[in-house]
């Protein structure tokens, strides 16, 4: 009855459709209350996880480059020594570079905002006189849903962030380590700095082993530099166990990639048959990463790369 009774109080269409779903301005003041706003806190960690980053990769630069396949490089008298110590460092440094690449790149760009126009298209009264509000199947992923604390409507796959504290598009999870949500815009940008930062820490790995066979053997000198060999040892421990912890979670975003799903969604997914958003493997991989083969592995947007089709992006008219 209040929905029909666009006057009173003088309210807004968009506070009225609010009030009427038992989420706006009129809804039980318990309903406030978010356990999540403790969230926020995870703010405070921004510098310190990029710096702990950093650090990080300072601690495999330090044996890698400037301990063993530096020196190598430089003074090594076999010319196959040289060769390999030439192909270690290259690639590190390669990787390296796109592995910040991708991690700042993820950092920087906004994961995508909601318009502060944005309203549900169809017939908004007809949907809000089916089952209080709502459409009558609640199941589907691309009903309008209402944000209570944004008190703005949201479009599909968008979900809000405590700590951000605003509707992320297509939000896949806050990540501590890129200090930002991972959403529409930038989740190309984490799946590669995932990958690079894999890929690097089994370099290290591979470059680190003969190292540590020639010391337990004892055909080393390494017992003559002990604050290289503690470093070096270090360094080969955190990224053999990052490297482990990677590819479970490379695994994952393989097969959400290929379903076109989100971290979110992943649960959702399994209720849904069938998926409304999976438009073949090959699709959903270039709505991640784009149409051009030359920028798939660059942390930078090409055509085709937005992760919304275009009947997806006609509803949501962003």
């Amino acid at each position: 009855r209040a929905c029909r009774d666009r006057s009173a109080g003088g309210a807004s269409e968009r506070g009225t459709l609010g009030t009427c779903l038992g989420i706006g301005r009129g809804a039980p003041a318990t309903m406030d209350c978010n356990v999540f706003q403790f969230c926020k806190c995870l703010k405070l960690l921004g510098n310190v996880m990029i710096l702990i980053v950093l650090g990080l990769v300072g601690l495999s630069y330090y044996p890698v480059i400037i301990s063993v396949y530096g020196p190598e490089l430089i003074s090594a008298s076999s010319s196959a020594t040289k060769a390999v110590a030439f192909i270690v460092v290259l690639l590190f440094h390669v990787v390296a570079f796109l592995m910040l690449w991708s991690y700042f790149a993820c950092i920087l760009t906004d994961p995508g905002r909601v318009p502060e126009d944005f309203q549900p298209s169809g017939d908004l009264d007809g949907e809000l006189q089916s089952a209080n509000g709502m459409p009558e199947d609640k199941s589907d992923p691309r009903r309008p849903r209402f944000c209570r604390k944004c008190q703005k409507w949201k479009p599909e796959r968008a979900h809000h962030c405590s700590i951000c504290g605003r509707c992320v598009l297509r939000m896949d999870h806050h990540c501590v380590w890129v200090v930002n949500c991972v959403g529409e815009k930038n989740y190309k940008f984490f799946i590669l700095f995932l990958l690079y930062t894999f890929f690097l820490c089994l370099i290290c790995c591979f470059a680190l082993l003969p190292f540590f066979m020639k010391f337990f053997s004892g055909r080393s000198d390494a017992d003559k530099n002990p604050a290289g060999l503690a470093f070096s040892f270090m360094a080969f421990i955190f990224d053999l166990a990052f490297a482990l912890s990677l590819f479970g979670f490379i695994v994952m975003h393989t097969r959400l990639i290929s379903a076109n799903c989100t971290t979110i969604e992943m649960f959702e997914k399994e209720r849904i048959k069938p998926w409304p958003y999976d438009c073949g493997m090959r699709k959903n991989f270039e709505e991640v990463f784009g149409s051009n083969a030359f920028l798939w592995f660059l942390p930078v947007h090409s055509l085709g790369s937005s992760m919304c089709r275009s009947e997806e992006r006609r509803r949501l008219r962003i």
